[in-house]
Formats: C-alpha cells, structure tokens, sequence
C-alpha cells in the first residue's frame, strides 16, 4: 500500500500537507501522532469516505472484497448477540454449511467462544472490543484499518486485547493501517511506525523496524515534542 503526496485542505485551512509513506503487504504499519493532527482525516480519505483530495492511493493487494475496521467505539448491533454480530457481515461472504464452524474459530481465539450467545449489554468494555476485532479478523478482507481501537481501556485491559490482535494477526496476515497516539501500543503491534507532524500534516520520521524498548521510545517522544 502506498500513499503519494495527499493532500488535503478544509477551505483555507490545510490539514495534510503532502502525506507520503507505504505500508507493507501483510504488515503493521502505525501512523503515530498528536491528536487533531489529520489521522482520521488519512484513514476517511484511504477508506474513499473523503474523495475531495490530491495525491495518490495505491493498493497492491485486491480491495474489491472490502476493508475491515475496528474504531475506538464498539460498533456491535445492540440487538444481536456475539455470534449473530459477526454472522451479520460474513453474509454472502461465507457459506451458510461453513459459517458457524468459521465464526467460533475466530471467537474462540479471542476466548469468548462460551459468550456466543450472550447479548453486547452483558459483555464488559474489553470484551466488547475482541469480539470487534474477531469480527475484523473473520471478515476476508487484505487490508484492516484500526481509529485508535485501545482507547479508554485500561491497562491490563489494553495489554490483552493487545495480545489478542497479534494472535490473529500472526494468524490471518492483513495489511493493517493503525492511527494512534499513544507510542505504548505502536511499538506493541506495529512493523513501521510513520510519525506524523502537526498540522498542516507531514511525515516527520518513518522507523521501519520496530521494537519495543525505551531508546526508541524516547526518540519518538523526542520528535513529537
């Protein structure tokens, strides 16, 4: 995946200043920075939500099956339970003989598999987010985007969830788009981390091998003060 000088402007006020940067196939790619900075803004614009642009997306992987998504917010349908929230955006993607041996795969690596019948108000805040991401991972998409999907958990939570999303990753091997802020859960899951400037938004430093330590922590922190 790549992204080619995208720019963006609302009126007179510019919000991306000429983005560049690519995503490997089959990877993490973090886009880390501050909050207001147009990360939301990249991921409309990558999702086709906001078409009022310049630059250039390139997909090397096939997008005609679509794009999954997980957002900070659950986005589970109230009204159906675990089993039928995923079962909901696998129609005509699944067969009906192999759909329910499908789905409780996906839920039993996220270990909620004897929840499958329970309805989102009985299910915890951390609980409600894996059976968003199971549902991400289930749908045959190449590419998943992530709008700061660990926010307001906390931290035992977020570590768990955290280790979830690298099971199934390892597992399902998505090109996977992750804006944050937060430097704790980039250096987690990412294999790039594309630090992003204020606005108007350029690519500040791209670290192209990421591993969690505090020197490189420190570095990041450094080039987003």
């Amino acid at each position: 995946m790549k992204v080619i000088n995208i720019k963006k402007n609302y009126g007179e006020r510019k919000i991306l200043a000429g983005v560049s940067f690519e995503g490997e196939e089959g990877k993490v790619t973090v886009i880390l920075g501050e909050s207001g900075c147009g990360k939301s803004t990249l991921l409309g614009i990558l999702s086709n939500n906001i078409k009022d642009f310049s630059g250039e997306i390139v997909f090397d992987r096939d997008i005609s099956s679509g794009i999954s998504y997980i957002f900070q917010e659950d986005t589970l349908i109230p009204w159906k339970t675990v089993y039928e929230n995923i079962e909901y955006v696998l129609k005509d993607k699944i067969s009906a003989s192999e759909m329910r041996a499908y789905i409780e795969k996906y839920l039993k690596m996220v270990n909620l598999l004897e929840y499958k019948d329970e309805y989102p108000e009985h299910l915890s805040g951390g609980m409600k987010r894996r059976v968003g991401i199971a549902r991400a991972f289930a749908y045959p998409s190449d590419y998943l985007f992530m709008d700061e999907p660990f926010e307001f958990l906390d931290i035992k939570t977020k570590g768990e969830i955290i280790e979830y999303f690298k099971l199934l990753q390892e597992e399902n091997k998505k090109t996977v788009l992750f804006i944050t802020h937060d430097i704790e859960s980039a250096l987690k899951i990412g294999d790039k981390i594309v630090v992003f400037s204020s606005k108007p938004t350029r690519v500040k430093k791209v670290f192209d091998t990421v591993t969690n330590n505090e020197k490189l922590s420190d570095e990041i922190r450094k080039i987003l003060l």
